[in-house]
């Protein structure tokens, strides 16, 4: 199945000169959405991770139903104060300014196996403060995932861990 059949383009949004990458698309048609699960479940399960990382809010979409796929726990990385309880944060910067990400403190146990997911994988800017911030809480994230990476904008040479990609756009 080509999964790309199920990406709706949308020139324009959020704002004049950005081509945005429409997954709901693909999450409303069961058969594409069951078979990207499947893909990612197969490139993930060799990392045997303890717990999944999605990164909100998109991200939720796509680690929690892959997280039941692979018996694992799920966490959340959110943005500031969307998180209940004590949590610890991580500041970092955007073109224009300044974002900061939040987890829960007792959501991860050092050492744990993670792997961290979003929908769309582009500078990296954002996955990399999500992976930062795991590993400032003491997780081994051991691999990356998304749905879509746009490849022209080289968001995965910030990694030294494997970056998996369902789909790639190159420009």
């Amino acid at each position: 199945m080509d999964l790309k059949q199920h990406i709706r383009h949308v020139p324009d949004f959020p704002k004049p000169g950005i081509l945005f990458y429409d997954i709901s698309t693909l999450l409303a048609h069961a058969g594409a959405w069951h078979e990207a699960l499947n893909r990612l479940t197969e490139t993930l399960r060799p990392y045997k991770p303890d717990v999944l990382v999605g990164i909100e809010s998109r991200g939720f979409l796509v680690a929690a139903p892959l997280a039941d796929r692979l018996g694992t726990g799920f966490i959340m990385v959110r943005k500031r104060g969307k998180l209940p309880g004590e949590t610890i944060r991580h500041a970092y910067d955007l073109e224009y300014g300044e974002d900061v990400i939040e987890i829960q403190a007792e959501a991860i146990k050092p050492g744990q196996r993670v792997v961290v997911l979003d929908d769309l994988l582009a500078t990296g800017g954002t996955m990399a403060a999500a992976v930062t911030l795991l590993e400032k809480v003491g997780a081994d994230v051991v691999g990356i995932g998304c749905l879509i990476e746009l490849t022209f904008l080289n968001g995965r040479k910030r990694f030294k861990m494997p970056v998996h990609s369902l789909l790639s756009y190159d420009n």
